[in-house]
Order: C-alpha cells, then structure tokens, then sequence
C-alpha cells in the first residue's frame, strides 16, 4: 500500500493493467491536497486480500473507497459487501466490450449493497475522485470553498473557450 499522510480515501483496482485510468482519480485527489492510497487487489485473484482490505479500512481511517476493475468488474461490489463505508465504483474500459461488461457489473448490485458507479474509463475516474471530494466536503469548510473554486474555474473555461469561438466568427 503507498500511504499518505494518514490516507481517508483509497484507490483500488484490480490489475495493474487498471492504473492508467485510475491515476486519474489520483490526480484530482492530490490536487485537492486529500490524503489517499493507492493499491491492487482482485476480487477474483485475491479474495482474501480483498475481504482484509475492505473489513479493515475505515479502522484504518479510510472514509470512501474509490474501486476500479474491468471485465466482470466485481471488485467495488465485493468490498461494498464487506464495508459500511461509501463506494464508488469505476468501470474500466479493457475488454472487447469497451467497459459495458464492466458498467453493468458495477451498476447492477441486490438491494442493500449500494455501489454508486460512475462513467466507463477515465472520465469516470476522475468523477470518482470529484465525488469523493463532495462527500468529505459536507464536513470540511476549506475543502467545500476548495471545491467551490474548482467549480467557478471549470465554468470560467468555458466561457473563455467561447470567447475565443466568438472571436473565430
């Protein structure tokens, strides 16, 4: 496990293979400052590690688990069997079926264990990390005001992206 400073999220994934589209839910958490892991377990390869993982996090001091996989992508609805902790589920996109496989093992889990899943891929990743930061935000003024700029700078680039469309005219 890569741990820093005391992690309260973490970022898993299934395979190695995984870590292109992962890496981008860490980067939006390390922009955030939010202290976070980042480790490989499978729920199919490593089920012992994997039950380990997820019963001992939030002993560990883990808030929100942030799990990626691909395939039958059932890594997110495993551990959220074995956690109270929130879940947020990122379907890879790495089989012939382009990450539908992996969207509708996430997706689709029984009544009681709640995985909330974001888009296939590294969209989804990033989402992830952003939903991440909401739910620590209900708790944490600076991160909220942290988030409250992210915000106002994605839609200040979209109107100087249509500045520049205008100017094209």
């Amino acid at each position: 496990m890569n741990k820093e400073n005391n992690p309260i999220v973490s970022v898993v994934m299934g395979s190695d293979s995984d870590l292109p589209v992962m890496e981008e839910a860490v980067s939006v958490l390390k922009e955030f400052g939010i202290p976070h892991e980042l480790l490989l377990t499978s729920a199919h390869r490593s089920p012992e590690r994997t039950a380990t993982f997820a019963e001992g996090a939030a002993g560990r001091g883990i808030k929100i688990i942030i799990a990626g996989a691909g395939m039958a992508a059932h890594l997110a609805g495993v551990i959220a069997s074995l956690t109270q902790l929130p879940v947020l589920g990122v379907p890879i996109d790495s089989s012939p079926l382009s990450g539908m496989d992996a969207l509708l093992s996430t997706v689709q889990m029984p009544g009681g264990i709640p995985v909330a899943t974001m888009a296939i891929g590294k969209a989804g990743a990033k989402n992830a990390a952003l939903m991440a930061i909401r739910i620590l935000a209900l708790e944490d003024g600076d991160l909220r005001s942290s988030l409250d700029a992210y915000i106002k700078n994605l839609a200040d680039g979209v109107k100087e992206r249509n500045k520049t469309l205008e100017e094209r005219k």
